[in-house]
């Protein structure tokens, strides 16, 4: 299983996941379509925090269930615990060294329409989230 290695734009939060890359989520809704992010689905056992964590700041909105980290230094949104699955982990592909995204499978989440997206998605358990 490969390990990919990620960073904020400064360098302070490093983190590493294992697993192939993709299907990865782009997600539509509010903060993801102004961060531009792309997400790749992990979980606690396959996702660690190398360092920095004590310089991560968390912003919750809405329901609260989602939690979205970034680096309190340079802003950078590394990775989250999103509210479909807040248990789990998802990294900021953008943030990942090597990680070319056109060659990339990424799957469209109409996080504008959460509620409707998400009982769909849960439907299609090849979506990687």
């Amino acid at each position: 299983m490969p390990t990919h290695r990620g960073s904020c734009h400064c360098g302070t939060v490093t983190f590493e996941f294992d697993g192939a890359i993709g299907p990865a989520i782009d997600c539509n809704c509010s903060i993801c379509y102004q961060k531009g992010v792309v997400w790749q689905a992990s979980d606690d056992s396959h996702f660690r925090i190398l360092s920095g964590q004590d310089d991560l700041t968390l912003y919750q909105f809405g329901t609260r269930t989602a939690k979205h980290f970034f680096c309190k230094h340079c802003g950078t949104s590394t990775f989250s615990n999103p509210r479909l699955a807040p248990g789990k982990w998802v990294v900021n592909l953008r943030c990942v060294k090597g990680v070319d995204l056109s060659q990339t499978k990424i799957l469209p989440f109409d996080g504008r329409n959460w509620e409707q997206a998400a009982q769909q998605f849960v439907k299609t358990p090849t979506s990687g989230a």
